[in-house]
């Protein structure tokens, strides 16, 4: 499950940061593209706004067949306060920026791509690639919510992969 969590999550990240490289978040002191894991991340107190932040929130695994089946929930939650230049009064619209760039990156075609094994991945090290795919349904956008000067809204999409042997 692990691996398809990752897989999802980088080319989310990728296809995002292809979309708007502007969005970054600072992490530690290193600059990242304006998405993040929650659970791959120190505890914070605030609320990240203008990222997209993931949480995985539903699982559900089908035995049946030789490979099971696993279907994951993954809920991606964002925010704007708006920008200071416009006092904050542009916060719907950079909302719908976010909700357009998400439905952008998770409609863009192919709806899955193969799955990838990240553990030993980095300093010069490639992700190895594994022998099924990570595919995932459209994402569901929720109701934007006003909480103080702050916009949010979560989505949330279907995400499958095959479990091979051996994995985790």
């Amino acid at each position: 499950m692990q691996n398809a969590k990752d897989t999802f999550y980088v080319t989310l990240q990728s296809r995002l940061a292809t979309l708007n490289a502007a969005r970054t978040i600072v992490v530690r002191g290193v600059v990242r593209p304006g998405t993040l894991v929650d659970e791959n991340e120190l505890p914070s107190a605030g609320v990240s706004v203008d990222v997209f932040r993931l949480q995985w929130t539903g699982l559900q695994v089908n035995n049946t067949e030789l490979l099971p089946l696993v279907a994951m929930e993954c809920s991606i939650q964002y925010a704007t306060d708006g920008s200071s230049g416009c006092g904050g009064m542009d916060r719907g619209r950079l909302l719908a920026a976010m909700d357009a760039e998400l439905a952008a990156a998770l409609g863009a075609e192919p709806h899955m791509v193969p799955k990838m094994n990240y553990a030993a991945a980095g300093a010069g090290v490639a992700a190895t690639p594994m022998g099924t795919n990570v595919f995932w349904a459209d994402p569901v956008f929720g109701a934007a919510t006003a909480v103080d000067e702050r916009l949010e809204r979560t989505s949330t999409v279907q995400v499958f992969a095959y479990q091979e042997a051996g994995e985790l």
